[in-house]
């Protein structure tokens, strides 16, 4: 298959990481001449964010600054991953006062029990173009084509990048459309755009050979669950699979949440039936809280959480008495290089956690399913306790709190 289509985008992405932006601070200033606001310049550009004009402009068009977030630590939070244990202080971005505390708590109960363990257990970035034909039969006859060409697309994706690779290229028919399920492996980026210049690639140098034309196509068909929760990917992947467990011994789960595990056990399986009820993705209390909260300081596509946040926690008790948790997460999109990881805030919290640069995209996902377990037993236990409405209270409204909420809301 010809790959003329590949060679130009690679150049494209070679570009894309250098971002020479001479004019950029110049720029800046020039859309604040056209804004005026000069009250509202002061607070978005600062002499770092001006001084910095050529870097943000990689990652975003028409800079005007940037925006404040508060940065908050939780842990120690041990974790026994593939690569082995490591005491992570997890850096987490947000304006909802209660999380970190919540998340800091069961961070510290995880260690107390002796860490969590945490694993990748699959991997496949994926992109799903569509095609329409005239009527079935041809669908067919594309779909079969494809198939029995498949493995002549990595040659294109090799001219694409060197960091990817295709991994698969299954077409789904569905009356006369046949839609292209495209997975690929993206090395230490979250890989968004990779997959889409290698799959566009991908579809040109199908379509030059293909046996039938189609009346059109799109890039994306929709079916990759792309930035949004579908039940698609709950027994399958799109990223990182990870799962992490523990089991918390009954004495630590009384001292830190003042519960039991039975109760939380009985309030696991009253949440469960009603995200059954609801029509929820998954089962889960509030995956999305911890993991907002971490890809906004490490640089992390934060439209993401809205896949990444499907999955399924679950609590038993244990023979012994002791509590048994785990989470599941199938869709957890996080990259240690390119985005928005090299930008100088996310560099800092990710050189915080120990993550930044090749090789550690793993271990951010293991960070990801490790914080997003202790902020399910937090919250979980103060659901049980009846402590939840007390720490909101106390530490959004500044309101005085009994002890039960001083150790939610203990610090650092």
């Amino acid at each position: 298959m010809k790959t003329s289509r590949a060679r130009r985008f690679k150049v494209v992405e070679r570009a894309g990481t250098e971002c020479p932006f001479d004019q950029a601070a110049v720029d800046t200033d020039r859309r604040w001449a056209s804004l005026g606001h000069d009250d509202s310049k002061s607070e978005l550009l600062d002499s770092k964010a001006r001084a910095n004009a050529s870097v943000y402009q990689c990652n975003i068009e028409s800079y005007i600054g940037t925006v404040n977030i508060p940065v908050g630590i939780a842990g120690p939070l041990r974790i026994h991953g593939r690569a082995g244990t490591t005491d992570y202080r997890v850096p987490l971005a947000t304006t909802e006062a209660a999380l970190v505390a919540s998340y800091n708590r069961g961070a510290r109960l995880l260690t107390a029990a002796g860490g969590c363990d945490a694993r990748v257990v699959d991997v496949a970035v994926s992109r799903t173009p569509v095609f329409s034909f005239n009527r079935l039969t041809d669908a067919e006859t594309f779909a079969d084509f494809v198939s029995k060409h498949g493995d002549e697309l990595n040659s294109v994706v090799a001219g694409i990048t060197s960091h990817g690779q295709l991994l698969s290229a299954r077409s789904i028919i569905e009356g006369n459309h046949v839609y292209i399920d495209l997975r690929f492996k993206t090395g230490d980026a979250s890989g968004q755009n990779m997959v889409t210049f290698a799959s566009e690639a991908i579809c040109e140098a199908i379509l030059e050979r293909a046996p039938v034309e189609p009346r059109y196509w799109f890039l994306e068909g929709n079916l990759s669950g792309d930035k949004k929760a579908t039940t698609r990917t709950l027994a399958d992947v799109r990223g990182k699979r990870v799962i992490a467990d523990a089991k918390i011994p009954r004495e630590l789960v009384c001292q830190q949440l003042n519960t039991t595990p039975d109760r939380m056990v009985d309030y696991w399986y009253a949440g469960a039936i009603g995200g059954v009820m609801s029509g929820s993705a998954g089962i889960q209390g509030h995956f999305a809280n911890g993991l907002a909260a971490l890809y906004l300081a490490c640089g992390q596509d934060i439209a993401c959480v809205a896949e990444s946040a499907t999955g399924i926690t679950r609590l038993e008790t244990t023979d012994e008495g002791d509590l048994y948790a785990s989470v599941t997460l199938p869709n957890i999109m996080v990259g240690t290089v390119g985005g928005g990881t090299g930008l100088p805030s996310a560099r800092a919290c990710l050189n915080i956690l120990g993550l930044a640069g090749p090789g550690k995209s793993t271990a951010l996902a293991e960070v990801s399913a490790a914080i997003v377990l202790a902020g399910e037993l937090s919250i979980v236990g103060a659901f049980c306790s009846g402590d939840f409405a007390t720490a909101h209270r106390s530490l959004s409204r500044s309101q005085p709190a009994g002890s039960r909420v001083n150790m939610i809301s203990e610090t650092l």
